[in-house]
């Protein structure tokens, strides 16, 4: 893996944590499969060099919002104890808010980052995903809503804190809670949304990861082919 990064220049290396982790659980038995199956991918993590280890916040099912932020900082203490970091910043996915999610709202995810310092040794940042965020209700297909969606995010978060963007456009409408992922510029951010993204000038310095769908060969290079249309088209407007 690290001659790999060297000659491809690969970097950061990003790593996105089993999705049926959920350290918020009030299910024990959920809790401790959650707490080592962290574990293992944060070992796994340091051993290969990444630099992000992305985790979603979980679900509080069961439980009240605020029990379920301490349930998973305390999750996530319990799964981090007693290995160092090693260079790996854990970073906190936001979520689209359905059901009992945690993380569609910055307070969510900064109440979890500040709970979580007390706690633990390793750093912890930030990943926003953009279809989870128009699902949300951030209405980042706009001038106007990208506008205020970076604000928010810098004021609440900061944005030096968000370390990484997950590309992704949204089959479903804004504010529709709903997590579905659709091709760059097929969906409801669109091409117009996604270009403004990518010129914002507190985002352009980022680096986008694709979590798109694969429903035919090749359609991740036909969305990495997008992006990065639509990149250099926002340059040659910004210049």
């Amino acid at each position: 893996m690290k001659r790999a990064r060297a000659r491809f220049d690969l970097f950061p290396l990003v790593i996105h944590v089993n999705y049926l982790v959920n350290l918020a659980s009030s299910d024990a038995g959920t809790r401790e499969k959650s707490i080592a199956a962290f574990r293992g991918e944060l070992e796994r993590a340091r051993a290969i060099g990444a630099e992000y280890l992305v985790v979603h916040p979980g679900s509080y099912r069961g439980q009240s919002l605020e029990q379920g932020i301490a349930a998973f900082a305390l999750g996530l203490a319990a799964a981090v104890k007693g290995i160092a970091a090693g260079g790996v910043t854990i970073l906190l996915e936001n979520t689209v808010g359905c059901g009992s999610q945690i993380g569609c709202r910055f307070e969510e995810l900064r109440a979890i980052r500040e709970l979580a310092g007390k706690l633990i040794r390793a750093p912890v940042g930030y990943c926003l995903d953009t279809c989870h965020l128009f699902s949300a209700g951030f209405d980042i297909a706009s001038e106007a809503g990208l506008r205020e969606t970076v604000r928010q995010a810098d004021r609440i978060l900061g944005i030096d804190n968000v370390k990484v963007i997950h590309a992704n456009d949204s089959k479903k409408l804004l504010g529709s809670h709903l997590d579905r992922h659709q091709h760059i510029g097929a969906g409801h951010i669109g091409r117009d949304g996604f270009r403004r993204i990518l010129a914002h000038p507190k985002l352009r310095s980022k680096p986008f990861i694709l979590e798109t769908p694969v429903e035919q060969e090749g359609d991740d290079q036909r969305n990495i082919d997008t992006l990065k249309s639509l990149c250099r088209k926002s340059l040659t407007t910004t210049t």
